[in-house]
């Protein structure tokens, strides 16, 4: 990992807590800084109802200890270190490994989801930065492919740009991506990530078209995007009376019109009304899109209604109400020996650990465990043993042949095809698969 340059916006040297740097400073001073140790991420247990958590952010995550150096103009503002501090924060490299679940797999309470090992110096300041994006990307993956599962085989647009901060925005898009959503509306992402992007026009569109006596001219705004984007777009009939904006729309574009969008209302009663004003207008080929808050639930309430697509806002980039994975990055390991907390809600599995997934032969995953890291496989009769765990980082550098999105992306929808059925429930009493700790092999 190379030294970022000194005008390097990149660095995320400061994606720190500070009392990760007062801890370095102790350990510095008490000789303890380069006693080798693992660091694993966890979770204790799924927010919400959520019977399972998709991982995603891990590449994000490992760009982020890449570009973990401190600049010269960064260190001259830190006032709270001794010398010798800073010095060590001047030469800091990350030269450790790193192993974890790879991005579209998913996890369970207590799945070693990234594991860290290296000096107590180097790997306890990487903490924040680390749970800071993983725990937002899981948590928006999460939520993400548990309406993927309620959508069924329709597909999904992020369109939460506007109800996150500026920079949320774009990687909460990459995290829908990942667990299955098929476009974005934000433009960032799209360029940054390669997702496709997806829009046409809001109500201030139509809006715009008002006459000077100030009639509105649905029609007028409708023929004009036709005009600008041709009949394959998609055209917002509820501005108004959605019966009229279904008609305009028609009149509009012809019985070949792309898509109309309903953004409003009770959508189940609307879309039954809308699909069969199309299909009597003889635009039997136009699709239904619906948006307005939609999230995991209200898209499961339209299974069963003539709905095309599906527009999310709000409920994935706030991980459908539950903004963090509640993900932890705990010590667990030290010079070989494991530790553990023993806090009363809060205690933690010591030692440095891989994990694995038992399948059926049909494919049906039904259970996972965790063993001491290095040992063998664990395997069970009639069962396939699939290791979770990948290499990620080799002494400070990353694998050669890490997953690209696309693939992650791929993976992802194959593991949730593999949960037992009633896994996928949106309801649930307890997580789809229990993690099993195997402490010898």
């Amino acid at each position: 990992m190379e030294r970022v340059n000194e005008n390097n916006t990149r660095s995320s040297a400061l994606l720190t807590d500070k009392y990760e740097l007062t801890m370095l400073e102790a350990a510095i001073l008490d000789g303890t800084v380069d006693r080798a140790c693992t660091f694993e991420v966890f979770t204790r247990r799924l927010p919400n109802e959520r019977r399972y958590g998709v991982i995603a952010g891990t590449a994000r995550v490992l760009q982020a200890v890449r570009d973990f150096v401190f600049t010269d103009q960064q260190l001259d503002r830190i006032d709270f270190l001794r010398d010798e501090t800073l010095e060590y924060l001047r030469n800091f490299r990350f030269s450790g490994q790193i192993d974890g679940y790879r991005e579209g797999e998913l996890y369970f309470p207590h799945s070693p989801v990234l594991t860290v090992r290296g000096t107590f110096g180097e790997c306890v300041i990487l903490e924040t930065v680390i749970l800071s994006i993983l725990n937002m990307d899981s948590a928006v993956a999460s939520a993400a492919a548990r309406m993927v599962t309620a959508a069924g085989d329709r597909p999904i647009i992020d369109m939460g740009a506007r109800r996150t901060h500026e920079y949320a925005a774009v990687t909460s898009a990459r995290a829908a991506y990942l667990a299955g959503f098929v476009a974005t509306s934000n433009m960032e992402a799209a360029q940054r990530y390669g997702i496709p992007a997806s829009g046409t026009a809001a109500h201030a569109w139509t809006l715009l078209h008002t006459r000077p006596d100030g009639t509105p001219d649905e029609l007028a705004a409708f023929k004009a995007q036709i005009a600008a984007l041709g009949t394959d777009t998609t055209l917002l009939v509820d501005t108004y009376d959605i019966t009229q904006g279904v008609e305009n729309a028609v009149a509009a574009g012809g019985t070949e019109l792309g898509a109309v969008r309903i953004d409003s209302g009770d959508l189940g009663v609307l879309t039954r009304r809308v699909r069969d004003q199309l299909d009597s207008l003889g635009a039997k080929n136009t699709k239904i899109v619906v948006s307005s808050d939609m999230d995991e639930f209200s898209i499961a309430a339209l299974r069963s209604e003539p709905v095309d697509s599906f527009g999310v806002g709000t409920s994935v980039v706030t991980g459908s109400g539950a903004p963090t994975a509640g993900l932890v990055y705990k010590l667990v390991e030290v010079d070989g020996v494991p530790v553990a907390k023993r806090s009363r809600g809060k205690a933690s599995l010591g030692g440095a650990k891989d994990a694995a997934r038992f399948s059926r032969p049909s494919g049906t995953a039904v259970e996972e465990v965790t063993f001491p890291l290095g040992a063998e496989l664990p395997q069970a009769e009639g069962l396939k043993s699939t290791q979770l765990t990948i290499p990620m980082v080799r002494d400070g550098e990353l694998v050669d042949g890490l997953p690209t999105l696309e693939e992650s992306r791929e993976h992802c929808a194959k593991q949730l095809v593999c949960l037992p059925w009633e896994g996928l429930a949106l309801t649930r009493d307890e997580p789809a698969l229990q993690v099993r700790h195997i402490s010898r092999i």
